[in-house]
């Protein structure tokens, strides 16, 4: 079989997963369709994290010489950063399928045995949010994914039996925005675990380039770096800010995505130079003037914006702190005086900006 022919099946067979309710990943149609278009299906498309990916050729290249499963392998990071595309990347090159499904959707340990029995030989699968599973089918992992067998228990009271069910070796590939809140288990049963960092401008605007490509797409090399400039160092974010650039130049200019159609389509979308969104400035903004810079509590933050702190911590905050426009202090968070230059705020005599 073929790498592309392989790369067509694991691709699919993620739709698949997706379009199934019970393996509990949201509907986000559009996105997923143009997501799924541009993924690469093989390492060598795959652009960035090249430290990564080359391990990963070893690993695959290895288990394929001795016929095993690949070592179960743990990726970490903010999202967009292609976790799921190398997850689909990791089973194509193995050729075996990959299965997916949601930490929070495997509720019980019979949804656990039911994933487990139909994986074939080396066959992955892939738990996105991995930190989110409960804690009795993450200690029915342990067994699955160390000794390839599931224990059943059968009855109850004195007369209970386990019946041990074996199962076919297979490779774990878990995906996790929030490493610290994996037990100490769990991280340990993972043989790789590889954390993947944001995106330099030059790695995305070779992406936003190989996606024009895809999609057919006239893009000047001024609108990709400016694209790239503002994607947060995140491919998905490029790649959504280069389809609603698509959009303008298609309805508002001659269809080709050139410097000052992209500014205009960026300017519409409120992303300015650094990067941020309405969200983002919002979120500097209510700690500036409510809070004095900070500290605030991200409790109170949530309460605040109308947002679960979940997603503050994990969509919004890592980029502000990477950027250096917040701090995460032992009292809460504090507005750096990079987010007063940047929103040309004026700092109170005595923040706690002045110490960062």
């Amino acid at each position: 079989m073929t790498v592309a022919r392989r790369a067509v099946g694991v691709v699919m067979s993620e739709m698949e997963a997706i379009a199934n309710n019970n393996l509990g990943i949201e509907d986000q149609t559009e996105d997923l369709v143009f997501d799924l278009s541009l993924r690469p299906s093989q390492f060598d498309d795959f652009v960035g994290q090249e430290r990564i990916k080359d391990n990963l050729r070893v690993f695959v290249e290895a288990a394929r010489r001795r016929g095993e499963p690949v070592d179960h392998t743990l990726f970490c990071g903010p999202p967009g950063l292609g976790k799921t595309t190398l997850a689909l990347i990791l089973a194509g090159e193995r050729g075996v399928a990959l299965h997916s499904a949601s930490g929070p959707a495997i509720e019980h340990r019979g949804q656990l045995a039911a994933l487990l029995t139909k994986l074939e030989p080396n066959d992955v699968l892939f738990i996105d949010e991995i930190h989110r599973l409960n804690a009795t089918v993450e200690e029915n992992l342990y067994t699955a994914v160390e000794d390839f067998r599931i224990d059943i228990v059968n009855g109850g009271g004195p007369y209970a039996q386990t019946l041990q069910l074996p199962l076919n070796p297979f490779t774990l590939v878990g995906a996790t925005t929030r490493t610290g809140l994996l037990t100490n288990p769990m991280r340990s049963r993972f043989g790789y675990v590889a954390r993947l960092d944001y995106y330099p401008e030059d790695a995305l605007r070779s992406i936003i380039e190989r996606s024009a490509r895809l999609l057919a797409l006239a893009i000047s090399a001024e609108a990709a770096q400016e694209l790239a400039r503002r994607s947060r160092g995140t491919p998905r974010i490029a790649n959504r800010l280069l389809r609603r650039s698509r959009d303008f130049a298609e309805v508002l200019s001659d269809g080709k995505v050139d410097a000052e159609s992209a500014r205009e389509a960026l300017e519409r979308l409120d992303v300015d130079a650094a990067g941020l969104d309405q969200m983002d400035r919002r979120y500097l903004t209510v700690i500036i003037d409510h809070y004095d810079g900070g500290p605030v509590g991200i409790e109170t933050l949530a309460a605040a914006l109308s947002e679960p702190r979940d997603t503050l911590e994990d969509v919004y905050e890592p980029y502000l702190l990477q950027k250096g426009l917040l701090a995460r202090t032992a009292r809460g968070r504090v507005a750096t005086r990079h987010a007063f230059e940047h929103l040309g705020k004026d700092r109170p005599a005595r923040s706690q900006a002045d110490l960062f």
